[in-house]
């Protein structure tokens, strides 16, 4: 019934003389999206962007909830100028509508169509309640609202509007590295920098033996969850060989300091990487408190390793703030499978919780930490994920 859907989005209309930039990537990104689902044309108007569907207008409708910078969609059926074509549309619409209330409301920016956006109301609103019986107007409270838009191209109907994701379109905001584990908050992380735009690469750090190849499945899985929301629908995972590093830092005399030092190799492996890569930002899923690395003390001495900016989507977030945001994009279930990666495997029984500064910098004097990083690197492997 319905050849169209209508998408709408929200920010990118205040983009001013960029705005077409970030409509030819949220276009690039829906494309990616739908490329195993059979569709028609997509054609872009001014605020508006319409896609021909196949009889699955609601697969489709589906799919692109998922696509950052999308407001919303509608199904929608697309008459002439002409009123009574207009009203035969309404009828269709109705009867595809339960409910039994209703209002009409028409937004006319062709200023050319000879009845005002109340004559239209008025016109539709009157039409119905003599055709349908059942139906009686609410203006407050209705069941279902009757739109009608009157453009250049046509009017077009619809009842049904499907919220989705809004942002902006993943990829307009530049590159960012995720430093992703098998945990829950990390790809959380990920999904709320791309909610901002970025456009993510991931970086793993992976400690066979220590860690079990199902662990490093785990984070391919995540990554292919993280994957279809990320910029063209793909995800590059770096898989960083960290197992020398873990076997030094079970060397060094300052024990509690270990995951404090861990965490610091990881920024400057995460570093050189992301400028190899030109990423301009590192990403990590740290929330202020929740762990002992994660303290304000822990986090300037870790951070000072870099200049590079990091930014931590859920640093005001609580645990159940995260799992929840986990469970709604779908990753929580594989963060939760019991393989685990090396954040977990090596806390020491009593992590510094406010390391000093001068402490971790004697601490490191014991190890080659050029020479570990740069094996580090060195071994380092890339996996893409997506289509």
């Amino acid at each position: 019934m319905y050849p169209l859907l209508l998408v709408r989005y929200g920010e990118l209309s205040l983009k001013g003389r960029n705005r077409k930039t970030f409509e030819d990537l949220l276009l690039s990104n829906m494309r990616a999206r739908l490329v195993d689902l059979p569709h028609g044309r997509i054609t872009k108007t001014f605020g508006r962007i319409y896609l021909e569907t196949k009889d699955n207008w609601a697969e489709l409708a589906q799919r692109l909830q998922g696509v950052f910078g999308i407001v919303s969609v509608s199904p929608v059926l697309r008459r002439s100028l002409d009123i009574e074509e207009i009203k035969e549309g309404a009828s269709l619409i109705i009867q595809d509508t339960p409910g039994r209330t209703f209002k009409v409301e028409a937004r006319r920016p062709n200023k050319s169509f000879p009845l005002t956006s109340p004559e239209i109301c008025q016109s539709l609103g009157g039409h119905i309640l003599r055709n349908f019986s059942h139906l009686t107007v609410d203006v407050h409270r209705p069941d279902f609202v009757l739109n009608v838009e009157i453009r250049q191209e046509g009017a077009f109907l619809y009842s049904q509007v499907f919220p989705c994701l809004g942002g902006l379109p993943a990829g307009s905001s530049g590159k960012g590295l995720l430093l992703l584990s098998g945990g829950i908050d990390s790809p959380v992380a990920g999904f709320l920098s791309m909610k901002r735009g970025v456009s993510l690469e991931g970086l793993h750090f992976y400690s066979y033996p220590f860690t079990s190849e199902r662990s490093k499945a785990k984070v391919v899985e995540l990554a292919s969850l993280l994957a279809p929301y990320n910029a063209r629908g793909k995800f590059k995972l770096w898989i960083a060989y960290f197992t020398e590093i873990q076997k030094a830092l079970q060397q060094i005399s300052y024990d509690a300091l270990s995951i404090t030092l861990m965490r610091r190799f990881m920024l400057r492996i995460a570093t050189q990487l992301a400028e190899r890569e030109k990423a301009l930002a590192l990403i990590t899923g740290d929330s202020l408190g929740q762990v002992a690395s994660q303290t304000m003390e822990s986090i300037h001495v870790i951070n000072a390793v870099t200049t590079t900016p990091v930014f931590r989507p859920l640093i005001g977030l609580d645990k159940q703030e995260i799992i929840d945001l986990a469970v709604k994009i779908g990753t929580y279930e594989t963060s939760i499978l019991p393989y685990e990666d090396c954040c977990t495997v090596f806390v020491p029984s009593n992590p510094a919780t406010k390391p000093k500064l001068d402490q971790v910098l004697k601490a490191e004097s014991e190890l080659d930490v050029d020479g570990l990083i740069a094996e580090a690197l060195a071994k380092t492997e890339l996996l893409v994920v997506g289509p």
